[in-house]
């Protein structure tokens, strides 16, 4: 088997590392791919980028794909596996108005209302009128969400009503901006994908990422600084509740609409007093969960995505975890989650490669003109430990993290620390 894989980040490498892995995938094709993906893949440039239908489509046809599958959110929004399929090669990723769970939070929240899942009191705003009126009704810590795709960027969680106005102001300036205004949702969070081929779901393991830029949950949100797996901390039975209770019925609602979800749905979850609750979906794996989900999955990944991908997933036998533990170290350039410095040289990965159970996964890298290997993005490095315990896994990838060499970067020095000590994040 063929595989397409499009995106260029530390997810797809991740994708990309899992799928070489795999006896039954004879070749992995990355577009665009990175530095790093390429000792793993070839790397071919997509006419028009990702996010373009008819270059992804050409690009599958002419490498002889057997199966696409689409990394990033942009590209599905786009309709770029709608056009795959349409060409008769098998994709994992939904269509553009399955998408639409990760595409507009106003919809989400609609699905879920038809479905019955339990997630937050929500309102949709497209006025600064009625932003104030539902930050008024719901009160703080307020939760301001840019309602369309904001590369997991768009949220603010502040207990200053004048910050949560002026994200608001900015999302409703934007064309067809509106803004969701929700009930904040106490309780630790977990991050849990579900494949889907339609009418079938399949959990993977649970795992917690950690969004602020800073140790302690200090400062500005960001993609993703780290994560770990599994959580021996989460209640007994949670995935199977998270199944029965949120996944199924909103794959039986999107079949139902006549736009069945076939792909992974990253469901962000709340552990309340309540129940689990849902915060948002994604339409994608996410990142960096992925980058520790996939460390962990024994089952070879190719043929499942494959049976997601043609309507099969019922006769995929249930999924082998290894009983390790894996942690995920992001190493950020200068200034992210601002603008960041790019052009940096970058060393140590090698090293890493060889560390004890360690890895590096490329997100934001390039090749300058002599060759070296430089920073060309804001989240550079998602570097990846496994162990027999939390402990040993997190004493690992931060040994490999000491050898990455990166002026002006920075890294969270407490991924799954209070996981270790046997507390639990929030």
């Amino acid at each position: 088997m063929k595989v397409l894989v499009v995106g260029s980040g530390a997810r797809e490498h991740a994708i990309v590392r899992s799928l070489a892995l795999d006896p039954s995938v004879d070749k992995v094709v990355a577009a665009p791919g990175n530095p790093g993906i390429a000792a793993l893949a070839a790397c071919e440039a997509v006419e028009g980028g990702v996010s373009s239908p008819e270059g992804v489509t050409a690009l599958a046809t002419r490498v002889g794909a057997d199966l696409v599958v689409v990394g990033p959110e942009a590209p599905l929004v786009a309709g770029v596996a709608d056009a795959v399929r349409a060409a008769g090669i098998a994709c994992f990723g939904p269509s553009a108005r399955a998408a639409r769970l990760e595409g507009s939070k106003a919809f989400a929240k609609e699905v879920m209302s038809a479905a019955e899942v339990p997630t937050g009191l929500a309102h949709v705003c497209t006025t600064m009128a009625s932003v104030e009126e539902a930050l008024d009704a719901l009160g703080a810590p307020h939760v301001v969400k840019e309602d369309g795709l904001a590369a997991g960027k768009g949220v603010v969680v502040t207990d200053d009503r004048d910050e949560a106005l002026e994200h608001a102001r900015a999302c409703l300036a934007k064309e067809d901006g509106a803004v969701v205004i929700e009930e904040f949702l106490s309780g630790p969070e977990v991050s849990l994908f579900v494949l889907s081929d339609g009418t079938t779901v399949v959990p993977l393991t649970p795992a917690q990422d950690f969004k602020r830029v800073g140790d302690d949950d200090a400062g500005p949100n960001t993609g993703g600084m780290g994560a770990y797996s599994p959580l021996d901390w989460a209640p007994e039975g949670l995935v199977d509740e998270v199944v029965t209770r949120i996944a199924q019925p909103v794959i039986d609602e999107m079949r139902r609409r006549g736009t069945p979800f076939a792909g992974v749905l990253f469901i962000g979850l709340a552990l309340t007093p309540r129940g689990p609750r849902v915060i948002e979906f994604n339409a994608r794996f996410g990142d960096p969960e992925t980058q520790v989900v996939l460390a962990r999955l024994l089952t070879p990944l190719g043929g499942v995505l494959l049976a997601a991908a043609q309507g099969r997933l019922e006769e995929v036998p249930a999924l082998r975890w290894s009983a390790e533990h894996a942690v995920t170290v992001v190493v950020a350039a200068q200034s992210y989650p601002g603008t960041p410095r790019t052009g940096d040289v970058v060393t140590g990965t090698d090293d890493a490669d060889v560390a004890p159970a360690a890895y590096v996964l490329h997100a934001g890298t390039a090749l300058d003109d002599e060759g070296r290997l430089v920073s060309a993005g804001g989240r550079v490095l998602s570097v990846v430990a496994t162990g027999e315990s939390l402990a040993q896994a997190r004493e690992r990838v931060y040994a490999a993290v000491a050898g990455i060499g990166l002026e002006g970067s920075h890294h969270r020095t407490d991924i799954a620390l209070l996981a270790e000590q046997g507390a639990v994040s929030v």
